[in-house]
């Protein structure tokens, strides 16, 4: 296992949807291994593989308190969605330093292949939720920003960008 660089948002890499995982392989499960232990060095509640270049539906979720909960998911997908809404601030490695309140549904279901290859579908709620959907995005292409006004975006890309400039 090993920790992985995170893309910077201005790789393309991140903004175009990844490709399906045919079956769950050694391969798969050391990528998810990899992403496990990326996401808790950051620290952070999830990742996509996207985010560390691997285009590959494949995420990781943690948002349990004691950690070490990750739930392994390839090919999620969103089967239902609460009509609550739910605010949080969000984050990720792709746009250091900054962040911005998103409003997503406040519990999702989600159908997805798990470590055995199981088709398995799974609830979540609050934060399991939150970092859920904020994955799932990744593998669209998508990031948390995308969810925000242009102007603001920008702004916070320009940020993001200068922060990392030093």
């Amino acid at each position: 296992m090993s920790v992985r660089a995170c893309l910077p948002y201005a790789d393309r890499r991140l903004h175009q949807p990844a490709a399906p995982v045919a079956a769950i392989t050694e391969t798969v499960r050391m990528i998810w291994d990899d992403m496990i232990e990326t996401m808790e060095a950051m620290p952070g509640v999830g990742l996509a593989a996207p985010q560390i270049g691997i285009l590959l539906r494949l995420v990781v979720v943690d948002a349990s308190e004691r950690r070490g909960q990750a739930v392994r998911m390839a090919n999620p997908e969103v089967l239902h969605a609460s009509v609550q809404l739910r605010s949080h601030d969000e984050a990720s490695p792709n746009l250091p330093g900054v962040s911005a309140r998103v409003e997503r549904p406040r519990a999702v279901t989600v159908r997805f292949l798990n470590a055995a290859g199981e088709v398995e579908e799974r609830d979540f709620v609050g934060l399991w939720a939150t970092s859920a959907q904020h994955q799932i995005d990744h593998l669209d292409g998508k990031l948390y920003v995308d969810h925000l006004s242009p102007l603001r975006r920008k702004m916070l890309v320009a940020k993001s960008a200068k922060l990392a400039r030093g």
